[in-house]
């Protein structure tokens, strides 16, 4: 389907492409880009923070995140099941968590340090 339509826009010149760079960026993004981002959001829901410093866990998640659909509270939810039982224990204290999870990065970053 994406064939027969790419060939019919540059056929009427409706679409057209500068280098082969641009048409194979194109093609890239049509096939490839849906299965990283379903591989990103499964590799998320297996890792842990296991032995890894808070910082080390939040830079991995980070780079996890990225090109995955977790937004705010869905990702909030994925990280506090990710981190381990003693820091999961100090959120629980938490009165007011926030809705943002670059707080609740730097807000798990000083809990592990007190």
């Amino acid at each position: 389907m994406w064939k027969e339509d790419i060939m019919k826009n540059l056929e009427s010149e409706s679409l057209s492409y500068a280098t082969v760079g641009e048409f194979l960026s194109d093609l890239k993004e049509e096939f490839d880009g849906g299965d990283d981002e379903i591989i990103k959001m499964a590799e998320l829901k297996k890792m842990e923070q296991e032995s890894k410093t808070i910082e080390e866990f939040i830079q991995e998640l980070r780079r996890m995140t990225r090109r995955s659909r977790y937004k705010r509270q869905p990702l909030i939810e994925e990280f506090k099941r990710e981190m381990n039982g003693v820091i999961r224990r100090k959120f629980i204290e938490i009165e007011r968590p926030s809705r943002s999870i670059d707080k609740w990065y730097k807000c798990t970053t000083n809990l592990d340090r007190h």
